[in-house]
Formats: structure tokens, C-alpha cells, sequence
């Protein structure tokens, strides 16, 4: 891994893991194993606010939290995470408006067969964000594994330099 940039493997793994794990939520919740749920938006926990929380306590125990690249990576996981609870989540809830709409005017178009109303094939989607909770779900899951790269990295480091150490003292004495 010493050529990847780990914080890009971080945040994705992040992303990667949180999606899997919707799966298992999704299962107690409902009581059913849906394998689509690793490939969905919405739900627990937020592969979005995990991503950006995993990066930015990456990029914080390494670099510090007085670091630009801190800021920018808190800066822009504050406002993935807004969206993903805010904006994307009402999106939602007017597509399942929407939905309910459409499903309103089918029984009309019943009852006065003068008014011609055709059906969409597929309706709208309506899981698009996230509950608050779920961000937090996503948020928490991403610090952890960022902080655990983090120190991965760190101890990596560490042993690298003592192992760089006792060969250039090897050196010397084998020179001696």
C-alpha cells in the first residue's frame, strides 16, 4: 500500500464496508436478506457521511486538526452530510408525494372514465437520503476507520524507521 494514497483507500473502503453493511440492517429491520441493499442510496448506515468522516479522521491524525487539509476535509464532509439529511432526504419525501399523487389519480381515472390518466411504468424513487440517526450511524462508523488507518499507518511508519535505523547502524560497524 506504500504507492496508493491511503487516505483514498480509506474513505472508499468506508463507502464500501457502510454499503455491505446495509444489508444487515436492512435484515433486522425487516426480517429479509435483500442483497440489493449494498447498492442503494438511503439507509443505515450512511456510506456518504462514512466516507467523509473517515477521511477527515484520517487526514486529522495525521496531519493534525490546526492542518489546512483537515479543514478541507471537515468542511466538505459537513456539508456531504447536510445534504445526505436535508436536501436528499426531503427529495424523497416529495417523490413519495409524488407517488402517492399518481396512485390518487389511477382511482379516479376509475370512477370517471372520461378522464384519461396513463400510469408511469416505474415510480419515483423515493429512499434518496438519510434520517439524521443514519448520518450518525455513518459519521461514527467512518471516524473509527479512520482513525484505525490512521494508526496503521503510523505503526508502519514506525517500524520502517527502526528497521532503517538498525541497518544504517549495521553499516557502520560492519565498516568499522
Amino acid at each position: 500500500m506504500e504507492n496508493m494514497n491511503r487516505g483514498i483507500v480509506t474513505a472508499l473502503s468506508a463507502i464500501g464496508i457502510a454499503q455491505g453493511l446495509k444489508i444487515f440492517t436492512h435484515k433486522k429491520l425487516t426480517g429479509n436478506w435483500d442483497w440489493k441493499q449494498a447498492f442503494t442510496t438511503g439507509g443505515m448506515p450512511s456510506s456518504h457521511s462514512a466516507g467523509v468522516s473517515a477521511l477527515a479522521s484520517y487526514v486529522a491524525a495525521n496531519k493534525g486538526t490546526g492542518h489546512t487539509e483537515t479543514a478541507l476535509a471537515v468542511v466538505f464532509g459537513t456539508i456531504v452530510m447536510y445534504d445526505a439529511q436535508g436536501i436528499r432526504r426531503h427529495t424523497g419525501e416529495i417523490a413519495q408525494l409524488v407517488n402517492d399523487l399518481e396512485d390518487s389519480f389511477v382511482s379516479l381515472t376509475g370512477d370517471f372514465p372520461s378522464l384519461k390518466f396513463e400510469k408511469r411504468e416505474h415510480e419515483l424513487k423515493e429512499l434518496l437520503g438519510h434520517q439524521p440517526i443514519e448520518v450518525l450511524g455513518g459519521a461514527l462508523f467512518g471516524v473509527v476507520l479512520g482513525l484505525i488507518s490512521a494508526k496503521i499507518e503510523n505503526d508502519e511508519r514506525g517500524k520502517h524507521r527502526r528497521s532503517r535505523r538498525r541497518s544504517n547502524r549495521n553499516l557502520r560497524i560492519n565498516r568499522k
